[in-house]
Formats: structure tokens, sequence, C-alpha cells
């Protein structure tokens, strides 16, 4: 079993082993048992925290180094114009604690979550107009994903009480 210990930036000229394929849902793990494109096993030895992403690189123990994969898995998509249709969209599903990919493409602006038929009554709701599909789900990291590495960190406990009213 090939041990996946270090995550590795900035490295162009690194030789690439092997793909490693995972649904968000083991993404978030730093700790796991799994397979390769070509069927080679591996375990992830990492530090907890940062989610991995699409085309992140992992580094083996002896030196390999894989990439990691968005998995296609269940999601929907959202369209709807974009400005203040937008940011109240992503604002309402934001306040519900839902992991979102956000994005545009030739069609227009889009947001992307995992199926779950009262965010989907929300956003259609809001004037989304859904597709329910497979596609990679490679949600946003949060603005505080990188502010561990310079400044020490932010901590957010969600463990007092608090209350949402809508």
């Amino acid at each position: 079993m090939l041990e996946l210990i270090k995550r590795i930036t900035n490295v162009e000229t690194t030789e690439i082993l092997d793909n490693l394929t995972l649904p968000y849902e083991l993404r978030m793990r730093g700790r796991l048992r799994a397979t390769t494109e070509t069927s080679q096993d591996v375990g992830l030895f990492l530090d907890r925290g940062p989610v991995l992403r699409d085309g992140d690189l992992l580094q083996a123990k002896t030196g390999e180094v894989i990439r990691v994969r968005a998995a296609e898995e269940p999601v929907v998509t959202a369209r709807i114009h974009g400005g203040l249709p937008l940011a109240r969209l992503c604002y309402h599903l934001g306040n519900r604690h839902v992991s979102l990919a956000i994005g545009e493409d030739e069609l227009g602006s889009w947001i992307r979550f995992p199926p779950d038929h009262v965010l989907e009554e929300l956003a259609e709701r809001l004037g989304a107009v859904l597709v329910r599909h497979t596609a990679p789900f490679d949600p946003e990291p949060g603005a505080y994903a990188q502010a561990g590495k310079a400044d020490g960190g932010h901590s957010h406990s969600h463990g007092h009480h608090h209350a949402h009213s809508h």
C-alpha cells in the first residue's frame, strides 16, 4: 500500500503516477484507505483540516505523486440570473450551512449542492431552474480555508445556541 503523507503545491515538473478519484464526503477525511484509477491501494495519512480539492497533489512516503480528482456524484445545479438573484440564492442556501459550488459557464451563473428536497424547493421559490444530475462536486472552501497558514487560524464554534429566523 502506498502511504500518501503530504500535500504538495506548485509542482509543475513532477511526474504524476496516478489519479485518486473521491467523492466530496471522502475528500474531507485525513485518514482513508482507497484505490487509485490503476487499482493501486493507497492510504491517506494527512493533516486534518483542509478538504482535498480537485487537482490537489499528494506525495507518498516513498516520493510518488498522486493527483486527487473529484468524483462524479449526484448533485443539483441551480441556474439563476447573476447579480441580486444569485446573491440572494447564495445567501439563503449558505444560511443553512450547506456546502456550495458556485460558478458560471456559457449558460450563465449556477450554484451546485447535494440533493435535498427542502433546499431544492427553496431554490425554485427564489427563481432558480434546477437540474438533477451527476457531476464532480468541488464546493467553495470557505473564507477561512487559508487563514491558518499565515495568521494562526480562525476558530468559530457552533457550540453556542443560536436561532435563525426565516
